[in-house]
């Protein structure tokens, strides 16, 4: 890619590149079987995040570096849950109920001549049963004759009465004029708001962009722990925090938990609210991706966490957007593609179908990341609390921006062998797994913490060196 291609992506997610910034992306499109310009963007995103944390690192040093990304590999990282490799295979996780899910997520067709892309969400397969006169054992295809005999708005009305998933798949020029659509059109793709004041606080000392910086990580499949995992990268410390009983994901939290330390803690149990207070208190991140408003009733909105921790950063992750009438509505991967035009594009003159790639989850998380570490940078200059907002649905349309005439038949598959490091972990053995796909001159993105079993460590902070100058943190 070019300067001018990239300046050119970075003014349609509606951001700036840092003045002075010294880059450079290597290959580009066409890398993946898209019409859309996949590898172009995941370079752009990845490239943000390299710019981001050198930002980072010229506040605490005044020192400057080059930032490089090969597209190929960022490209390759929109896929990077499956190019983990198990050296024993025997240790290779499966998800909980995934089989069973499976026969929901598709993009299907109704009675109408439309297609709805479905999800069963985190539980909702038995309402989703239910919708469709099904019973329990129900497979694929007798979702797809429930589904064949409703029309397609007609079935997403019922879902969105029952907040469940569920899309029609969209041209991008209805989404254009859809609510949803025109409430986010004028948003750029990341969101950096001032909610509330706080002194500057510089950055804690350390070698790296992000030594010191606490990141409480709420967040579950898939864009939100790519947001925190992308923070670990830089060297921040990174609690991830998930309640007893949850249902696993295991592939995705083998390689979203690069990085990270988990904890287990239970927000209805006073205890454990007690401890996630005092963890509050003292971080610097807390990234979630629940609902809009779902986290207020807990005392845990933006404003409240801000409140109690003047000078934090709040990151929030969701689908449809943070305004508009979609934007309390759940979503994932697929939904974001199907609301927007991308699964419409991606089919051609075909059905609709997915892109080759979870482009949503892993770019928004990228994107995220990005958002953190500018508040961050922004509160070492001027103080304040921050809140970044991304979501799936922005990250679909400004890939769409991006262009639809990516030259998918000469894109061929990507050897990532070479962007493979090795690792062993506590509980799946040894394993290989993409390495960052950010290059950078003077401080190298890595992880040093392998993947953990969820609820592996205690909820603590590690032991912080004090920062420089007159803001003391309590620890």
């Amino acid at each position: 890619m070019t300067p001018d291609d990239v300046e050119r992506a970075v003014a349609l997610a509606g951001l700036e590149l840092p003045a002075g910034a010294d880059y450079e992306v290597l290959g580009g499109d066409p890398l993946l079987a898209s019409p859309h310009h996949l590898g172009d963007g995941a370079a752009v995103a990845r490239l943000l995040t390299g710019l981001a944390a050198a930002e980072l690192w010229r506040v605490r040093t005044g020192r400057t570096q080059r930032v490089t990304v090969d597209a190929a590999h960022a490209a390759a990282s929109l896929l990077s849950f499956a190019h983990v490799r198990y050296h024993d295979d025997t240790l290779r996780p499966t998800m909980d109920r995934a089989a069973a899910n499976a026969r929901f997520v598709h993009l299907f067709a109704t009675r109408d001549g439309r297609h709805i892309q479905l999800h069963p969400s985190f539980g909702d397969a038995p309402q989703l049963l239910e919708e469709l006169g099904l019973r329990d054992d129900a497979t694929r295809d007798d979702v797809a004759a429930a589904v064949a005999q409703r029309d397609a708005f007609e079935l997403e009305a019922a879902l969105i009465a029952r907040r469940m998933c569920g899309s029609v798949a969209l041209t991008k020029e209805e989404w254009a004029e859809h609510p949803q659509g025109r409430a986010v059109a004028h948003l750029p793709v990341v969101s950096i708001t001032r909610i509330g004041d706080a002194p500057v606080e510089p950055l804690p000392e350390g070698d790296r962009p992000l030594a010191g910086v606490r990141v409480l990580d709420l967040t579950r499949v898939l864009a939100g722990p790519t947001c925190a995992k992308t923070l670990a990268e830089h060297g921040a410390d990174v609690l991830h925090v998930s309640a007893p009983g949850l249902e696993r994901h295991g592939p995705f939290e083998v390689e979203t938990g690069i990085g990270k330390r988990q904890t287990h803690l239970d927000l209805r149990d006073d205890t454990d609210r007690s401890r996630l207070d005092e963890l509050v208190a003292t971080a610097d991140v807390f990234s979630q991706g629940y609902r809009l408003g779902a986290l207020a009733d807990k005392g845990l909105s933006p404003e409240l966490v801000a409140a109690a921790r003047p000078g934090i950063v709040y990151v929030s992750e969701n689908c449809y957007g943070h305004v508009g009438p979609w934007a309390e509505r759940p979503g994932w991967e697929q939904l974001g593609q199907a609301a927007t035009g991308m699964s419409h594009r991606e089919g051609g003159d075909g059905p609709p179908r997915l892109a080759p790639a979870a482009v949503n989850d892993y770019t928004t998380g990228f994107l995220a990341a990005y958002g953190a570490m500018v508040a961050l940078a922004r509160r070492a200059t001027e103080g304040g609390s921050w809140h970044v907002q991304v979501s799936l649905s922005q990250t679909s349309t400004w890939y769409q921006r991006l262009g639809d005439d990516n030259d998918a038949g000469a894109a061929r598959p990507i050897d990532v062998t070479p962007f493979l490091d090795e690792m062993d972990t506590p509980h799946v053995g040894r394993i290989s797994y993409l390495r960052p796909a950010v290059t950078m001159s003077e401080t190298p993105p890595r992880w040093d913490l392998p993947p953990s079993p969820l609820g592996a460590h205690e909820p603590v902070w590690l032991p912080l060196v004090r920062p420089r100058g007159s803001y003391t943190r309590v620890i």
